[in-house]
């Protein structure tokens, strides 16, 4: 499993995922991201280096924004990757997520 919290304070955690969101994968994930998930604070997740995600993978994100929005906390995803992009796109979830994606010129 490749996350790295690159930053944290009182307030905001910024963690930064270097692996694939696959069933594979995914348990392993949420174990390490809830620790992370506190009431009243704001967790950013940069997705730019995601390889893959699967239904799995949306499944989780899905879980930790509907858990963050309990607890009273800010949940962002940041620097989507292309393949984290599409699969956001397929499943209509952009506005659930409410985060804006920039889109690469080389993206095609």
């Amino acid at each position: 499993m490749a996350i790295e919290i690159t930053n944290t304070n009182d307030l905001e955690t910024l963690i930064n995922i270097n692996d694939e969101m696959t069933i594979y994968t995914v348990l392993e994930h949420k174990n390490c991201l809830l620790t992370h998930l506190q009431a009243g604070q704001t967790l950013n997740i940069d997705l730019s280096a995601v390889s893959e995600i699967d239904s799995a993978g949306i499944q989780l994100l899905i879980f930790l924004k509907k858990t963050a929005d309990k607890l009273g906390s800010d949940f962002n995803l940041l620097h989507h990757s292309q393949s984290v992009f599409e699969v956001i796109e397929l499943f209509n979830l952009t506005d659930f997520f409410a985060d804006p994606i920039v889109l690469p010129a080389e993206w095609k």
